[in-house]
């Protein structure tokens, strides 16, 4: 970003501006937090996000303690001046609560939402990953991690098989069912490995 560009940014009466983050594999957005001169300029030096938070009245880098950096990949203004748009590669939860995007309570939702999308998986990976922080008695997700790697991997390989039966007794309920079921376990086998849904989704743009 050019010199005159930044020159062109609007803060409000704090000396602040809204930065959105966006995740750049997905398009969904992650957060909004606030950017001062100082924290925008560390941004663009670094291609890591910075912001400012008004409750400590300090930079912030994101990621600094929990190792959920964003790393820019592109910026832009809009047409006000005043928001800053930043499409970011996303390490782990953006959300200080654990979720991939800080806006996971629907106000209105579409019927193709209603319906499900690809949120299910990122909130199904998120839902997981929490149990495993936070394990829940009588949980079945908690019972395989604590089985271990070889418990996982064995049901990822029966659940695997029972979809290719289901595909070879050319039943679409049958496959839709034990698709999901191997879709499950092969999650926890994911968040088990520490491999997060956006590794998959560069792993698959880079073999376009």
């Amino acid at each position: 970003m050019e010199n005159n560009i930044l020159e062109k940014v609007k803060y409000n009466h704090h000396g602040l501006v809204p930065a959105i983050a966006q995740d750049v594999e997905s398009g969904r957005v992650l957060m909004m937090a606030w950017m001062n001169e100082e924290s925008l300029k560390l941004t663009l030096e670094t291609r890591r996000a910075h912001y400012f938070s008004r409750s400590r009245k300090k930079l912030w880098l994101k990621g600094e303690t929990s190792g959920h950096f964003q790393d820019v990949v592109d910026m832009a203004l809009d047409c006000d001046g005043d928001t800053i748009l930043m499409r970011v590669h996303q390490t782990g939860a953006a959300c200080h609560n654990g979720t991939f995007s800080c806006f996971e309570q629907p106000l209105l939702e579409s019927e193709e939402e209603m319906g499900g999308d690809s949120r299910v998986l990122q909130e199904l990976y998120d839902v997981i990953a929490d149990r495993q922080k936070n394990p829940k008695e009588g949980s079945y997700t908690n019972f395989l991690f604590e089985k271990g790697v070889d418990k996982i991997c064995k049901k990822v390989g029966e659940e695997a098989a029972e979809t290719i039966i289901a595909a070879k007794n050319r039943s679409k309920d049958e496959v839709t069912g034990e698709a999901s079921d191997l879709m499950y376990h092969l999650m926890v086998l994911l968040v088990e490995q520490g491999v997060s849904l956006q590794d998959i989704y560069r792993e698959l743009a880079d073999r376009r």
